[in-house]
């Protein structure tokens, strides 16, 4: 039996390539709505897996999905299409992952294969105990890696900047309820 070099299993970087998962499902009539079309939640739930395969890949320990931040519907998808799935790490911070995924389907009949959805997932790395654990960084090769992670800074300041907005609306009503309640 041969050792586990742990740079091997923890290494400073991955590339982006390394974290790539692509997942392939038939669309049966479970997943569609009485129109024949699939369900935007079935849909989600596709895209939120493949996004944690790519996660998974990167971190290589326990993801939680801590965002869907972007999704883009672009096309129904139809009772017995194939759908195709592909993800990878964007970017990696201290211990979250911004990761890309892109859904194209494929009608069965004539072959013709058409992009449906894209989005964007944020993926957090914890260990057992549910405690966040630091991941390595995502060496971007291609112009098109490079254009991604770049983009995926920006969506992640959006992000802090829309979480800062919410918490001080709530800071705001429960101030607002409690000089309320005081006068009531």
């Amino acid at each position: 039996m041969g050792s586990t070099d742990s740079s091997t299993k923890h290494p400073a970087a991955r590339t982006v390539a390394s974290t790539q998962s692509e997942m392939t499902e038939i669309i049966l009539p479970n997943d569609t709505n009485t129109l024949g079309n699939l369900l935007g939640g079935r849909l989600m739930h596709f895209i939120d897996l493949t996004g944690a395969m790519a996660a998974y890949r990167h971190s290589r320990t326990n993801v939680v999905t801590a965002a869907m931040d972007h999704i883009d519907f672009i096309r129904p998808v139809h009772l017995g299409d194939l759908l195709t799935l592909r993800s990878s790490v964007n970017r990696a911070f201290s211990s979250s992952m911004e990761v890309g995924v892109k859904v194209w389907a494929e009608d069965t009949r004539t072959g013709t294969i058409v992009h449906v959805a894209s989005a964007y997932l944020v993926f957090v790395a914890i260990d057992n105990q549910g405690q966040r654990v630091r991941v390595p960084e995502a060496l971007a090769e291609t112009p098109d890696e490079v254009r991604r992670y770049e983009g995926a800074a920006r969506r992640r300041e959006h992000r802090e900047a829309e979480s800062a907005r919410r918490n001080e609306a709530k800071l705001a009503t429960r101030a607002e309820e409690k000089a309320t309640a005081a006068h009531a």
